[in-house]
């Protein structure tokens, strides 16, 4: 057979005569995105995914069946190229219901795979979900404690009766991890980069974690004692025990990360120090500073920030707080410095939120137990004024609110009710009504607000070797979940950087379901299983003192949860073809999204479900159960936009056959034939 040669985007590749552009890119290490193509089945060029451009050549070909000449010039990434595979891609997406990623991996910020983790809970494998957690951050334990679980809002189990618990799964699986034989990733050959990361919390641990993964130097500096950042600091011992935390903190530390405490810039190092002793740097500073509640007389002595309050009592230093406390907010600070004043040993303890309970963004369940524990609010109600006596805050004067419309935000603007006011005696006045960053001695660029200033999909700074992630670079202060996620995708960033490339951070395509409607009733029959109650230490005994709260399950118990997982997700992301093409450039599916096809869920080929709704028409499982199998099982049904797929059984010989061959499901580009038996 003779030896012929070609170039494919610039690289000249080998084969041999009657091969097709496809087989010779393959040989050769040249990727062509392609889905209705397997060499177990004869060339078909159905997908239109696989197309080039030859140099001189009038129209484009299908690589999967265009067999070559010698000496073509190929392109597989030209204008023309890109355009139509582009069509034939959103041709495709615009049909299918695929539902790639549940909506807990969704919407968490992170984009953790809770799906995944929850199942390998479900069976006692709590090493493999602390694996795929960490995926994504080192810090499973910790974060279970202390997440507000945005993940739980869009389970699809509350449509059946109440979401699975994910966050507390995480949190035991975390801790059973950290008991025995912990899980630690590989370390990649060291490149010879230096990173250095200028804050030890959650997004500065998760980004020193990423980076020295892949086999760069890393040091973090914080000006604290201890690493932890918020967690440390800032999140009360009854929520999330220190120890906990240390041992994951050790965890990354193990890792080679070097970490160096006490150093506060413009004091004991300047920026610039820093800067030069890394090729890349990193802020992830936090904020670390309460806003003014902005009302006459809070300069008195008795009134202080949520964060300093927090802080003083974690590091043995607690504020003289007397009877009478009055915490101004209604986020979950608000809930930390309540539960906290409670603790110790405050007789009234007041929330004081200008909004109703409705619009409260803390935890439903910090609400519920801080009440529990004896907290009192003053829902519609406002700080006008703070009155002192000698100096010292002696009462708050509030006015009374009424909510009027929806603001910005899409809650109801509260409103002054004219000449309606409320007078509390309060010995402190905390304010819980957002942070600050402090930058002193960054030399970076910030916005209006104080806020570090950076490229969005780059995370990069007014330096090109500086970058920013979590609260140091957001106009508001955000859950400790939500820096991470933007050190997971900075760590992606810089990483690149580092290699000599920047290249920005991109978003995957994923389909998802958009009709809710038809997802419940889908769910109307399932059995319903309550979800857990995670046992809580009673109130009249845990308000007296600061350790853990929770009660830990049984392994039966939290398996069982686990179970109540829908797996909404698809079974097929992590190897789907069809989504590996889609992320192979920009689409916008929607732009020529019209009528689905028909779509419907059976199991008549026994030992796999047929998921139609899936399916892109590829023909591969037809061909292959004609082919490969020769048994012509499946079948086109149809004429037209109507078209399915269809298994045929004609006897019990052939069901037979069926039940143990599954070679059209391993063969399938898409997540639509699932082995389940």
């Amino acid at each position: 057979m003779s030896e012929i040669r070609i170039i494919i985007d610039g690289k000249e590749c080998i084969g041999n005569q009657g091969d097709t552009i496809l087989q010779i890119a393959e040989k050769n290490g040249v990727y062509i995105p392609t889905l209705c193509n397997d060499e177990s089945v004869a060339h078909y060029g159905a997908c239109g995914v696989c197309l080039v451009e030859g140099e001189g050549l009038p129209k484009l070909m299908r690589s999967c069946s265009t067999v070559v000449s010698d000496g073509w010039v190929l392109h597989t990434d030209s204008e023309r190229v890109l355009k139509a595979r582009k069509v034939a891609l959103e041709l495709l997406m615009s049909d299918h219901d695929g539902d790639c990623k549940g909506p807990c991996s969704l919407t968490c910020p992170a984009g953790t795979d809770c799906m995944a983790y929850v199942k390998e809970i479900s069976k006692g494998n709590y090493h493999e979900a602390v694996r795929i957690i960490k995926d994504k951050f080192p810090l499973p334990a910790s974060i279970g404690c202390v997440c507000p679980h945005p993940c739980e809002k869009e389970c699809r189990r509350q449509y059946v009766e109440a979401p699975v618990s994910i966050a507390y799964l995480k949190r035991f699986a975390g801790m059973r991890d950290l008991e025995k034989d912990t899980w630690t990733p590989e370390i990649a050959p060291d490149t010879g980069k230096k990173v250095a990361i200028i804050g030890g919390g959650p997004a500065g641990l998760t980004a020193a974690y990423h980076l020295r993964v892949k086999g760069h130097a890393v040091t973090i500096y914080d000006a604290m004692d201890k690493m932890g950042g918020m967690l440390r600091y800032g999140i009360p011992e009854y929520r999330l025990p220190k120890e906990i935390l240390d041992a994951e903190v050790k965890l990354i530390e193990d890792l080679g990360v070097v970490m160096k405490n006490g150093v506060r810039i413009g004091e004991d190092m300047t920026f610039e120090e820093i800067r030069s002793s890394a090729d890349a740097t990193i802020l992830a500073i936090g904020a670390w500073e309460s806003a003014k509640i902005g009302c006459a007389g809070e300069d008195a002595e008795g009134v202080i920030g949520a964060i300093e309050f927090l802080r003083r009592n974690i590091t043995g230093d607690p504020y003289d707080i007397g009877d009478n406390v009055a915490v101004v907010g209604g986020g979950n600070a608000a809930m930390d410095a309540c539960r906290s004043a409670i603790r110790l040993g405050a007789k009234n303890v007041h929330i004081i939120y200008r909004r109703t309970r409705d619009e409260m963004p803390a935890d439903d369940e910090e609400i519920e137990e801080s009440m529990e524990e004896g907290v009192a609010y003053d829902f519609l109600t406002n700080p006008v004024q703070i009155v002192s006596e000698n100096g010292h805050v002696k009462e708050i004067k509030l006015q009374v609110m009424e909510l009027g419309a929806p603001d910005a935000s899409g809650r109801r603007s509260p409103i002054p009710i004219d000449g309606q006011f409320v007078v509390l005696p309060v010995d402190t006045v905390i304010s819980a009504i957002g942070q600050r960053i402090n930058a002193k001695g960054l030399d970076v660029e910030l916005n209006q607000k104080g806020v570090i200033v950076v490229e969005e999909d780059t995370f990069r700074t007014n330096l090109r070797d500086v970058f920013g992630v979590g609260d140091a670079v957001h106009n508001k202060t955000g859950i400790a979940i939500e820096a991470i996620g933007d050190a997971v995708r900075a760590s992606e960033v810089v990483d690149s950087f580092l290699k000599g490339e920047l290249k920005p951070f991109k978003a995957p395509f994923v389909s998802i379901r958009k009709d809710m409607e038809k997802v419940k009733a889908e769910l109307a029959d399932r059995e319903k299983v309550m979800r857990i109650q995670v046992p809580k230490r009673p109130a009249e005994e845990r308000k007296h003192d600061f350790k853990d709260i929770v009660i830990q399950l049984t392994d039966e118990e939290v398996q069982n949860e686990a179970k109540r997982c829908l797996e909404c997700g698809c079974h097929d992301y992590g190897e789907c073809n069809l989504i590996k093409c889609a992320n192979c450039q920009e689409i916008c599916p929607d732009r020529l999204r019209g009528e689905y096809h028909p779509g419907f869920v059976e199991t008549k080929l026994v030992t796999i479900e047929r998921n139609q709704k899936k399916c892109i028409m590829c023909s591969l499982c037809v061909r292959t159960c004609d082919e490969v199998a020769q048994q012509g099982i499946l079948g086109l049904v149809g004429r037209g936009f109507t078209t399915v797929i269809k298994p045929e059984f004609n006897d019990p010989a052939t069901i037979a056959v069926c039940k143990d061959c599954h070679k059209c499901a391993d063969i399938c580009p898409t997540g639509a034939l699932k082995i389940i038996g």
